[in-house]
């Protein structure tokens, strides 16, 4: 058999060049999709956080830096020691109620929508078998002022038997928040001042209300007692 000539020769390489550069150009194709596809992944993946910092920022309210929290706990607990939270408020125990003075308000809190139970025994001692003037028996909202003497009992008082706060600033364990105001009405129309110092008088309907400073919410202007109360 006779040896290729030159012609052929040069065919073989000039095939073999254009080979390696057809195969070099798919493999360049094949890692030019692989770059858009990882960077059309990486666009998905930012994307996706653009929207839930954007959802997330939608419940947030305006001028806050902080979502408003809407988990508020509506059982707040009594103090573990009654008479020492009597103390606290200026309120002497005794050993029976006295009935001299003898008038009933009552009480409701909303907290951002919430409304908190008020609880039974604020006030009393029952190890003890020890009383305030000031004082609730049941979760009804019902405030007892059953006293010797004609005082006058305040909301601050109530609270800091109850354990828990009550300044324009915090009520219970809840702090206002940016945007947020405490108010406290009583039958209905809107007090001023400490919301602590508020005197309890016969029949009010007091409402301690915490929640955005613009809303004007509706509240009780008047609660159906009890016949005897």
């Amino acid at each position: 058999m006779s040896s290729p000539t030159r012609s052929t020769k040069a065919e073989a390489r000039r095939a073999r060049v254009e080979a390696a550069r057809v195969a070099a150009a798919r493999a360049q194709q094949r890692h030019r999709r692989i770059r858009i596809g990882l960077a059309t992944a990486a666009v998905a993946v930012i994307a996706a956080i653009v929207v839930v910092i954007v959802t997330g920022n939608s419940h947030r309210p305006a001028g806050t830096g902080a979502p408003t929290s809407t988990s508020v706990p509506t059982d707040w607990p009594l103090p573990a020691d009654p008479s020492a939270a009597a103390v606290r408020a200026n309120l002497p125990m005794l050993g029976q109620e006295m009935l001299a003075v003898h008038y009933h308000a009552h009480l409701d809190i909303i907290v951002r929508g919430q409304t908190i139970t008020v609880p039974a025994l604020i006030g009393i001692d029952e190890a003890r078998q020890r009383i305030s003037a000031l004082h609730t028996h049941d979760t009804s909202g019902v405030v007892h002022i059953e006293s010797a003497q004609d005082i006058p009992y305040t909301l601050g008082q109530l609270f800091t038997e109850w354990g828990q706060a009550l300044t324009t600033t915090q009520v219970g364990p809840v702090h206002v928040q940016a945007g947020e105001q405490v108010r406290v009405y009583r039958d209905g129309t809107l007090t001023t001042g400490d919301p602590a110092a508020l005197k309890f008088s016969a029949h009010d309907e007091i409402v301690v209300w915490l929640g955005p400073a613009s809303q004007q919410p509706q509240v009780p202007a008047s609660y159906a007692f009890p016949s005897g109360l």
